[in-house]
């Protein structure tokens, strides 16, 4: 895309407004795993609600571990890392988050360990990213966090940090990297596609409209959903409608954006992980980087009601102030979560 297409886009999605939380389809909390699926021979746990994955026809958690604080600088170590994987899992848990580049591919390698242990592959709807935009580093990319999770086969391979204006263009061009992804899903080595980013809505909207123009549809989307976002260049007011237009599943992460949303204190850290469950997402993906906050995340799920209308009016009107300054969401306005602009080899090697 070009840079007045880009501004043209930046606009549209400007205009579109919010739509109010009625006007979503209410999810199914109850859906079951089709016949076929991978997932389908798990018996649903009792303690987790489970939503539609988009068109899919799959079942999933909704929270989803996040892959990156799997092996976090300072945090846990593999064995602890295990643990908590494994533990999650038991509890009905069965979306993992992982990524190519992720601590140096710690994290797929620390994932790949605890599934390879008492049959736990098959508990998880797995999916990894890859940053690559060329049909050789993504291809290269994907092979790599093959080994790396001990796996003949990922669940949903996503697109990695769809940040920059050029970035769909480069995906769907003649030896981009959705040649690649395509002829891996033919190979039955990988079963869906999606793309994620947290920079700009209006990245995500040409994303979704190049995808229109070669006749291509995104099995998932994943996007920063949280009590800030709907404040200030909002995901939720322009990508999600999008989204549920399209079929496609919606992931949200970054409900604690890195701390600095729950550092902010406006609301409790539960309210705060539940917010993006009133949204027709899927899945909402959190960092977990220890049993403390495992048992967070689960309490989270398990004391989930829908809120009313005037309920989620006056949690936004909480968050009101200290979004609009846009100093909790850092992952928007600077490079501090890019991490393809400070490597951006990572984008043309494998």
């Amino acid at each position: 895309m070009d840079r007045r297409g880009f501004i043209r886009t930046v606009a549209a999605v400007a205009a579109a407004g919010t739509l109010p939380l009625e006007a979503y389809a209410a999810p199914d909390e109850h859906v079951q795993p089709r016949a076929g699926s991978v997932i389908a021979s798990i018996p649903p746990h009792p303690d987790m609600k489970y939503r539609a994955l988009g068109a899919t026809g799959e079942a999933v958690s909704l929270v989803g571990m996040g892959g990156y604080h799997l092996a976090k600088p300072g945090g846990m170590d593999n064995a602890e890392a295990i643990r908590v994987v494994h533990a999650g899992l038991d509890a009905g848990l069965n979306f993992c988050d992982n990524c190519w580049d992720y601590n140096g591919g710690e994290s797929e390698l620390r994932l790949g360990r605890a599934l390879a242990q008492g049959g736990y592959r098959n508990k998880i709807f797995l999916m990894t990213k890859i940053d690559g935009r060329t049909a050789t580093a993504a291809a290269g990319q994907l092979e790599t966090s093959l080994r790396r999770l001990q796996t003949d086969h990922i669940d949903l391979l996503q697109f990695h940090e769809i940040i920059r204006p050029d970035d769909p263009a480069r995906v769907f061009a003649p030896g981009g990297a959705l040649e690649a992804v395509l002829q891996a899903r033919a190979q039955g080595k990988i079963r869906y596609i999606g793309f994620t980013g947290h920079k700009s809505p209006a990245i995500h909207a040409s994303m979704f409209e190049m995808a229109d123009r070669h006749g291509f549809h995104f099995d998932t989307v994943q996007m920063p959903l949280n009590v800030m976002d709907a404040h200030y260049d909002s995901f939720e007011r322009t990508v999600v409608p999008m989204a549920v237009a399209r079929g496609t599943g919606i992931i949200g992460m970054k409900a604690f954006g890195d701390n600095y949303i729950l550092k902010s204190r406006v609301v409790s850290p539960i309210q705060m992980l539940q917010y993006p469950m009133s949204l027709p997402i899927s899945i909402q993906v959190t960092g977990i980087d220890g049993m403390p906050i495992l048992a967070q995340a689960l309490d989270a799920v398990r004391s989930y009601v829908p809120p009313t209308p005037e309920q989620r009016a006056a949690l936004l009107a909480r968050s009101a102030a200290v979004a609009m300054t846009g100093l909790t969401e850092l992952y928007k306005t600077t490079e501090h979560f890019d991490g393809t602009n400070h490597n951006p080899q990572w984008l043309t090697e494998a």
